[in-house]
């Protein structure tokens, strides 16, 4: 298991390196969540005694690891269809919602300082503007001082939900990034070296001159690192902020998608920030351990209840309570033991 505590803040105990006791909860997954996973279940332990084991494996490796029932929960960036989830007998749904921003390594320039839009981020990730003084790059930031430094690109290598969203948006706002690249958790990139996890990516942009990536904004902030502001979908310039986020997350009709699959990616709004993504939990409908699945619901339901002051304080953005009170019924409904009995009860 892999120790990640440098990527968190001080006094932020990392989840991954929690002593597993018998009442701990086992989960695996996304990378983007995992400081307010990590938040949460240090303030869950104090609070019941109860702990979290969660290893920051990525979405795609989560999604594995739930298919495979080594976990009792999987979490994933990149939500799976009506039919991936019908076949595997799992429920799903949204736990928390963030922002992905690019990051830059470039000397002099502060954070926010530079902008950037979805062609031109699409272009430097396809390969095609090479330098950081190409003219499209310059006309966005007239008043930077740009060197004729080459671009270092640095993306996910693994199976990431970061990526997805990543490449949604990049698909959303350029058609040759939609036809030679796609979307997908994982994909053949045309340039740039790859890193592991949220944390390799925030780890090689701080560590290499004149390179770009793309990661949850938690890891921006807690590295240090110098990421871009946006022009959005309505053309305004954004910078990447919980308001931002909030904006781009206001409108989402959670209920139009199964489980609640809404990709946030290129939202309208003056204030909404273009790569606003949500993160989901994977659990089995008929768990092989009932008694650890309920323990898993009981902290799923104690963080969105008690856990919104904690995510805005590291930038993500809490579900609206009407969404999480619609998600603790389809678990009751939905999450049974072998009897048909529910594992979680609604309470009013």
């Amino acid at each position: 298991m892999k120790h990640y505590t440098s990527i968190i803040a001080a006094g932020l105990i990392a989840a991954s390196t929690i002593a597993v006791q018998a009442a701990d909860i086992s989960g695996a997954g996304a990378t983007f969540p995992y400081p307010i996973y990590a938040k949460w279940a240090d303030a869950y332990k104090k609070e019941t005694g109860n702990g979290l084991n969660y290893q920051s494996i990525g979405s795609g490796g989560g999604i594995k690891q739930i298919k495979a029932k080594t976990v009792t929960f999987g979490a994933s960036d990149a939500p799976l269809s009506g039919k991936d989830l019908d076949e595997g007998g799992l429920a799903q749904f949204p736990m928390v919602m963030g922002g992905i921003v690019p990051v830059v390594n470039i000397d002099g320039v502060k954070p926010g300082e530079i902008v950037l839009d979805g062609p031109t981020l699409a272009k430097i990730f396809l390969g095609e503007i090479k330098t950081w003084d190409d003219a499209a790059i310059k006309k966005l930031n007239a008043s930077v001082k740009l060197p004729s430094q080459a671009i270092v690109v640095v993306h996910r290598s693994d199976g990431s939900g970061t990526t997805y969203n990543f490449a949604y948006y990049l698909g959303e706002v350029s058609a040759d990034w939609k036809s030679k690249v796609g979307v997908n958790t994982s994909v053949e990139w045309p340039v740039g070296i790859g890193a592991k996890g949220n944390e390799g990516v925030a780890n090689n942009v701080s560590n290499t001159k004149g390179s770009v990536g793309y990661v949850e904004y938690a890891y921006a902030k807690q590295n240090k690192l110098t990421h871009t502001s946006m022009v959005n979908k309505a053309g305004k310039t954004v910078a990447p902020t919980s308001e931002t986020f909030q904006a781009a997350a206001a409108n989402a009709d959670w209920k139009s998608k199964p489980g609640y699959g809404v990709i946030l990616a290129n939202e309208p709004g003056d204030k909404s920030w273009p790569m606003t993504a949500a993160t989901w939990i994977l659990i089995h409908k008929a768990p092989q351990d009932p008694a650890a699945a309920a323990e898993a619901l009981k902290f799923f339901a104690w963080s969105y209840s008690k856990g919104a002051k904690m995510a805005e304080e590291l930038d993500y953005v809490p579900m609206p309570a009407n969404v999480a009170a619609d998600v603790q019924k389809m678990w009751s409904s939905d999450i049974k033991d072998s009897s048909g009995k529910p594992l979680y009860a609604v309470t009013n």
